[in-house]
């Protein structure tokens, strides 16, 4: 089932983030909004357009969040390969994602430090 929602996602997201699926949408609302006198800008004729779009919106939330947990993790494991392989590379960053974000923000700083005294001092 994971599979299948995967590769599902891929393409929906794939769909939706073509620029023809903006000019649908945007065509959907001018057409709802320019439907307004003729059903006289009723409660159904308003419920059309908040129901669609909560709907659409609802579902994809999930489809997002699927689609960014893939990248996120493909891109740590490139990284993670590429610290592994150079020679100087310090190996405890492998897998540094996973710490909790304040020792996280205390490495950053660490690093940014750091980098801060090599390029005062001249070093590269």
């Amino acid at each position: 089932m994971g599979t299948y929602f995967s590769k599902l996602s891929e393409k929906i997201s794939e769909i939706t983030g073509h620029y023809s699926a903006f000019i649908i949408a945007f065509l959907f609302i001018i057409i709802w909004a320019l439907s307004g006198p003729l059903f006289q800008f009723s409660d159904t004729w308003q419920l059309v357009v908040n129901t669609s779009t909560t709907i659409i919106t609802f579902l994809m939330v999930f489809l997002i969040q699927n689609s960014q947990n893939r990248d996120s993790c493909a891109l740590h494991t490139k990284i993670d390969e590429l610290i592994d392989v150079v020679k100087n590379a310090d190996k405890d960053f492998i897998g540094i994602e996973h710490m909790p974000l304040e020792k996280l923000q205390k490495l950053k700083e660490k690093i940014e430090e750091h980098a801060a005294h090599k390029t005062r001092s001249g070093e590269h």
